[in-house]
């Protein structure tokens, strides 16, 4: 009887000896790389080109359950926002592009006294706004699409105490997020004759805090 229950506590003590859940908010900046976007403002801006590579601020909260000690499940929500505003003599004309992204990420995980390292990816739909506004009209024009995307992941936790840690990642991001339309209508590259695709290639580095539920809390 004495050896079932030591099994039994064994048992409870393997499950709990290391965190069972991760909660994380995160703040970032993403360079991002959307050719087609690209093109059709500087056609149509000559005088304010944008560069092959924008940067975007992102914002991200993420939940996760640890499965083993060295693997992480998770699903993270997050919101981009890139915008281009050019000031001529005909007016004001400003572009906003929304992204929000959901992703589903699977772990790998190197722990450590006080800290733990994670090598991830993950999948997900991309979830997308664009916002025109034209000189001399006065009114925006909201197109959307929904996409799909990949994201590669580079983490890390630092404990602060009581179960806070300080986060630092870097993510590579792919999305195919399609052709943004409103009612139909959708924005077209005149020059090209192409209808604009907000597809997004992306780098970026976040800072944030995340809490871990388990063990040593």
């Amino acid at each position: 009887m004495k050896k079932i229950t030591l099994f039994f506590l064994l048992i409870i003590a393997s499950d709990f000896s290391f965190p069972q859940i991760e909660l994380k908010g995160t703040m970032g900046i993403n360079f991002l790389s959307v050719p087609s976007m690209q093109d059709y403002i500087n056609f149509t801006h000559p005088d304010d080109q944008l560069g092959s590579f924008n940067s975007a601020i992102i914002f991200s909260v993420e939940g996760g359950y640890y499965l083993s000690p060295s693997f992480l499940l998770s699903i993270e929500g997050a919101y981009q926002l890139f915008s281009y505003t050019n000031v001529s003599t005909l007016g004001k004309y400003e572009m906003v592009y929304n992204l929000i992204p959901i992703s589903v990420l699977s772990y790998y995980v190197i722990g450590g006294d006080g800290y733990n390292i994670k090598f991830g990816a993950g999948v997900g739909p991309r979830f997308v706004i664009v916002q025109e506004s034209l000189p001399g009209f006065g009114t925006t024009d909201d197109y959307s699409s929904t996409g799909f995307g990949l994201i590669i992941r580079l983490d890390g936790n630092t404990l602060l105490g009581g179960g806070f840690y300080a986060n630092i990642g870097a993510d590579l991001r792919y999305d195919l997020n399609g052709e943004p339309d409103n009612n139909g209508e959708k924005l077209t590259n005149s020059v090209y004759n192409k209808n604009v695709n907000m597809d997004t290639f992306a780098l970026g580095i976040r800072l944030g805090i995340s809490y871990m539920f388990g063990a040593g809390n």
